[in-house]
């Protein structure tokens, strides 16, 4: 079934201003592009050359994130003092590679491996975040630190329980602070209120970068913390997080490494799942590198992640990718079964066209998969998703929202029937009693239904700007190509031309790929729209067509060629309704 979209195209600079003229000029672009840049806040010439040209020195000192002195004082003390240390992590991308990364740096720093010790727990046994099984384990070691990564904001009680333990503890997270704080020994959040940090988008793994970061520079070669910048590049793509400011320099340069120099786990995990080594891009970590490595923790052992991420040994390497990838065949069969499953209850059950959001649960599903599964029923079904299933007694599930809604907001305002919740804007994990489901399905229908207006309910596609295909040029292609990393806040630009005549037949190829010619000004271009086959019959003589370009080497002599990448299509007209 063809989806429908509200087209918005994005206003264009006050030509009266000359800013687009002059970044134009000044960067050597063509006004299409400086547009673009313009609209994404890339609006004089250092900011381009950072953009484009992205380094450490322009990422903001790790001191300013509230709590950083403490931090590292605790961490020298406990180097000083021969102390034991545990490192926390989460089970998805973000925590694994957080809890890899502080694991190999606090190694060089001069931890042996009899002084430090790593945990991710359980998602059935222990569940999201620190877990007294966690803590009990760190004691057992003999820890007297913890440092938690992508998790601990909210655990107030399991922190104070760690302090009766008598272990000190250092949160690295990302996540929206509840109403009261942990009362760790160091909170690093850029989203703690009162945080001054500059950056409010790092990922877990991100802020423990900063960490690592803080403590480099601290004893003044702060270049020891940049060769650990490959796992916050996994990580930052992975989660999802906006790829702008720091970010985009964390990811972009994340990649040179990882393309040119993987350690052995990143890249065994590359080579089974078969990638071209050297050119990995973000979209390939968030569609094939990120759901090998969440794949051990949804069916299992998490800590597999951990063992391939830090291993040195590349036979070690081979074995745990291999494992990674075989988990991920059997996560994908249980995601397909489930998904199945749940698009039988919305038909059957559900009227979506009074009901605002979709929230189903099944006391077997298997915990690991139904994230998945709410962000593949919000794709289809485009409504704020809520899946549940039951583990030791209750109802405990994910949240996945659309755009512009935020579910994290809604989720608080009917915490009252929640036992549990955390998470962002779009996502979120919550655990409800189960003979309270019912309440919890019908006050929260109540509150997306008031917070949500019925122009959200229609996708928005988000235009950069209307052009003429002629100045589709392969200098052109080439300059949009530069700006990688693709991603939340920095996506591939989407474009309008208007009046495009279509030539030829038409024809549907692969899995319902909608494969056509067009022209305009007497340039002819190859179109192509994924997933569009069922739009055959719309295509008219004169078209309006959303696109993204593709950049294609068809001539053999490394001049890129347009070919459209068709996101919509309408019979022409003179304007967007």
């Amino acid at each position: 079934m063809a989806r429908e979209h509200r087209w918005t195209l994005a206003s264009r600079p006050s030509r009266s201003s000359g800013i687009v003229e002059q970044l134009a000029r000044e960067i050597n672009v063509s006004e299409p592009l400086a547009r673009i840049l313009i609209n994404r806040g890339i609006d004089t010439y250092n900011k381009a050359k950072e953009y484009f040209r992205p380094s450490f020195q322009y990422m903001h000192d790790p001191f300013l994130i509230d709590g950083m002195d403490r931090a590292v004082e605790r961490m020298e003390r406990a180097l000083e003092s021969e102390e034991k240390i545990l490192v926390f992590g989460d089970y998805d991308v973000d925590g694994t590679n957080g809890a890899s990364m502080l694991y190999l740096f606090f190694r060089k720093l001069g931890f042996p491996n009899e002084r430090i010790v790593y945990h991710i727990p359980d998602r059935v046994k222990e569940g999201y975040g620190i877990s007294r099984y966690g803590i009990d384990r760190g004691k057992e070691f003999g820890a007297t630190v913890m440092i938690a990564v992508d998790c601990g904001i909210t655990a107030v009680e399991q922190v104070e329980y760690a302090r009766s333990q008598g272990i000190d503890v250092i949160i690295c997270d990302h996540h929206e602070p509840g109403d009261r704080l942990p009362e760790a020994y160091a909170v690093l959040d850029p989203l703690k209120p009162g945080d001054a940090y500059p950056f409010k988008s790092l990922c877990g793994c991100g802020v423990g970068f900063k960490f690592i970061q803080a403590i480099a520079k601290s004893r003044g070669n702060e270049e020891m913390a940049h060769e650990f910048i490959d796992f916050v590049t996994l990580a930052t793509a992975a989660d999802i997080v906006p790829l702008t400011g720091e970010n985009r320099i964390l990811v972009k340069l994340g990649l040179e490494r990882i393309n040119t120099n993987p350690r052995p786990g990143l890249r065994a995990l590359i080579e089974s799942s078969g990638l071209r080594f050297g050119k990995l891009n973000s979209g390939q970590i968030v569609f094939v590198i990120a759901p090998r490595n969440n794949a051990v923790g949804r069916l299992g052992d998490a800590m597999r992640a951990v063992e391939l991420l830090t291993t040195e040994d590349e036979a070690t390497a081979r074995r745990y990718a291999q494992i990674l990838e075989e988990e991920n065949r059997n996560r994908r069969k249980i995601d397909e079964d489930t998904f199945i499953r749940a698009q039988e209850l919305v038909e059957n059950f559900l009227d979506l066209d009074n009901d605002a959001a979709i929230i189903l649960h099944q006391e077997n599903w298997h915990p690991g998969v139904i994230g998945i599964v709410a962000s593949r029923l919000v794709e289809k079904y485009y409504r704020p998703t809520v899946m549940m299933t039951t583990v030791n007694g209750v109802a405990k599930g994910s949240a996945r929202s659309i755009a512009g809604f935020d579910i994290h907001q809604a989720l608080k305002r009917v915490e009252d029937k929640l036992v549990q919740f955390g998470g962002h804007k779009y996502a979120a994990g919550l655990a409800v009693e189960v003979d309270r489901v019912d309440e919890f399905r019908d006050a929260f229908n109540a509150v997306v239904k008031e917070l949500m207006s019925k122009e959200l309910l229609v996708r928005e596609l988000s235009i950069d700007d209307e052009i003429n295909l002629g100045e589709l040029t392969p200098r052109f292609v080439r300059l949009l190509h530069e700006f990688a990393p693709f991603g939340p806040g920095n996506q591939r630009a989407v474009f309008l031309a208007r009046g495009v005549e279509v030539l030829g037949s038409p024809r549907i190829v692969g899995n319902n790929h909608l494969r056509f010619k067009v022209r305009q000004n007497g340039r002819v271009l190859d179109a192509i729209g994924f997933s569009l086959g069922d739009m055959k019959d719309r295509l008219k003589q004169l078209i309006d067509v959303v696109f993204s370009v593709d950049e294609n080497d068809g001539y053999g002599n490394g001049d890129a060629f347009p070919q459209l990448k068709v996101k919509d299509f309408r019979e022409a007209v003179n304007q967007i309704p």
